[in-house]
Order: C-alpha cells, then sequence, then structure tokens
C-alpha cells in the first residue's frame, strides 16, 4: 500500500466525526507507517530537521516532523490530543506532571519506527532524537495547532511561558545548521 498524501488527509478528516476520533485516527496513522518506504516516496527522503505542515485547520493539523540527531525540544503541551507515528529513527518523550514549583518528571517512553503513540489533551512532554541520523514522524494532532493558546517550560528552570512557535523554528535552524556544518567537514 502506497502513501497517498490526499487520501490519508480525506480518511483523517473523515475519522474525526467518529466517536473516538483519536483511535480512529491512530489507526490510519498506524496504517501508513507500516509502509515507511511509502511515505518517503510521497513526501521526499529527509535531509534536514524540519516541521512541515501537511493540512491545518482549526479542527485537524497533520505535520511531518523530522528531528535532527540529537537533538531536543523543550518541555511543552498541546492542549489537543495528538498521535504520533515514527516511520523513520526514533524519538524519546519525557512526561512531566505540573507542581507548584515548576514541572516534575513523570516517565519516559522510547517511540520506535512503525509505532504510534497518542498523547493525551493535557499531555506536557520534551521531545528527543537519540539516534545519529534523523527521526521522521507523522504528527496528527485533534485541533489548529498554530493557533491554539499553549505553554512551554524553559528547559534550565522548568518555569512555564506561553510557547513561542517561533523560537520552536529557531530550535531546528540551529539543528540544520549542524547538520550542514558536520556535512562539510
Amino acid at each position: 500500500m502506497s502513501f497517498i498524501l490526499e487520501r490519508f488527509i480525506e480518511d483523517c478528516r473523515t475519522a474525526l466525526l467518529e466517536t473516538d476520533a483519536q483511535g480512529a485516527i491512530r489507526e490510519h496513522i498506524a496504517a501508513a507507517i507500516s509502509d515507511p518506504a511509502g511515505i518517503i516516496d510521497a513526501l521526499g527522503t529527509p535531509e534536514l530537521a524540519g516541521l512541515e505542515t501537511l493540512y491545518h485547520a482549526e479542527d485537524l493539523t497533520i505535520l511531518n516532523i523530522v528531528w535532527a540527531p540529537g537533538m531536543t525540544l523543550h518541555p511543552h503541551n498541546h492542549c489537543m490530543w495528538a498521535n504520533i507515528g515514527i516511520y523513520g529513527g526514533e524519538e524519546e518523550n519525557t512526561f512531566y506532571q505540573r507542581s507548584p514549583d515548576g514541572l516534575i518528571q513523570q516517565g519516559h517512553k522510547l517511540v520506535n519506527e512503525k509505532e504510534v503513540v497518542p498523547l493525551h489533551h493535557d499531555v506536557i512532554h520534551s521531545v528527543h532524537n537519540p539516534s545519529p541520523k534523523l527521526t521522521a514522524a507523522i504528527h496528527v494532532y485533534g485541533g489548529d495547532f498554530f493557533n491554539a493558546p499553549r505553554s512551554e517550560w524553559a528547559p534550565d528552570t522548568l518555569q512555564e511561558q506561553p510557547l513561542d512557535i517561533e523560537h520552536t523554528r529557531a530550535v531546528f535552524a540551529e539543528a540544520n545548521e549542524k547538520i550542514k556544518a558536520a556535512k562539510d567537514t
């Protein structure tokens, strides 16, 4: 089965009508990532870190996210459910719980190629690529990923602040500079 982006988007849009929309979309992601080569054929071979919007609406956002080797994104929330399906590499999630002093680490989950991890709407997590290669994943969010009011936590103090999407984009840009510098040596 080859991955056809337009069909995947339509399947996800239709799944939003299900009683368990997150579960129905998780199944579509699992089917898609069962053939990583099909996704790469459709979206291209990942060469740099990035956050590519595949679909964006008020009730659904689909992203193709590529993490650079060793890249870490500080703790953040989504304020909506999410499903993350890895089609190349691996992603380590660290989960947190709110406390009066900031955040407390609550656990870890390593997500490998061909695995999907569902995230509840109130999850707070950080993401790390422990692999020496790029990690690529399809992320599907049950809402407007870019315009929902969300939070991030400073990595050094774990104090909450409004999410700054431009800061997130800067983290990806910095990771890409490292990739380019490594290729030049």
